[in-house]
């Protein structure tokens, strides 16, 4: 199965970011790409009151958007992820929300990034949780000979997450990202494939590049990797796309050969996570 990841800029114009991403897009479905996954806040970059303001509902233009593109396209589209608004009684709030729609245009998965990026770390201060609320719950959704589990960027580094999606039945994971210059320089390669070694799963992590503002900079090198830890295509540091074949039947051998699914002993760890 062929599958792109989307690498772009975004910025405080929605109208721009949708446009750019629409492109890149129908080129990685023109190529042949079955699945296409779009970085993570893709419709729109921007201080706390931007996104704020620009927060939108799930039946609201952006997800239309996607689920157009993803029928007039005929591909499984990621759209991960928006600033989403939503209502729960007399609540009001804002989730990182990323929702994987279907070629006939159905949301068959909906994830809210559950792990919020507040830190303080030079060229990488950020406070997520003043403008998002956290989500509760796991995703793994099936789409095709992909069984999915979802996570957003900062998830990344919370490597129990990815174990939930293993034991639900994932073989792929997404990772739609804005992972930063300041940490991404030496983090992101090593995560990446750090998550798809321990639970020999296929990896698509679609990222931001350049700077979305004076203070948003970020690291790019959007990548897919598979099973085993290869790198199976890396962007460049440009606006694009990079695609790869997932081959489910050496993922297969790979957890054959050398079962650590199967060694495991969480009876042993109970109450420690």
């Amino acid at each position: 199965m062929r599958v792109a990841a989307v690498q772009m800029t975004s910025i405080p114009d929605k109208e721009r970011n949708l446009a750019t991403a629409g492109t890149l897009i129908a080129e990685a479905a023109d190529a042949g790409a079955e699945l296409v996954a779009l970085p993570e806040l893709f419709n729109l970059w921007g201080s706390a009151r931007e996104l704020r303001e620009g927060a939108e509902p799930l039946d609201g233009p952006t997800i239309a958007w996607a689920q157009e593109i993803a029928t007039t396209r005929k591909v499984t589209l990621l759209a991960g992820s928006i600033v989403e608004h939503s209502s729960q009684g007399e609540s009001e709030h804002l989730h990182n929300t990323s929702c994987l729609i279907d070629p006939t245009g159905a949301i068959v998965g909906t994830y809210r990034k559950i792990h919020l990026f507040d830190v303080d770390v030079p060229g990488a201060v950020h406070r997520e949780s003043a403008t998002i609320t956290a989500g509760n719950e796991i995703v793994v959704v099936d789409a095709g000979p992909l069984r999915i589990g979802m996570a957003t960027c900062y998830d990344l580094r919370f490597p129990e997450l990815f174990r939930a999606h293993l034991v639900r039945g994932a073989n792929t994971v997404v990772l739609p990202s804005a992972f930063t210059a300041a940490t991404g320089k030496d983090h992101w390669e090593p995560l990446l494939r750090a998550r798809a070694i321990e639970n020999q799963m296929f990896v698509i992590a679609p990222n931001q590049r350049g700077s979305s503002t004076e203070q948003l900079h970020w690291h790019g090198r959007s990548m897919i990797v598979d099973p085993w830890g290869v790198i199976l295509a890396t962007a460049p540091d440009r606006d694009g796309w990079i695609a790869a074949e997932l081959d489910f039947e050496q993922q297969e051998r790979i957890r054959t050969a050398l079962p650590c699914g199967r060694h495991r002993h969480p009876e042993l760890f109970a109450g420690t996570l």
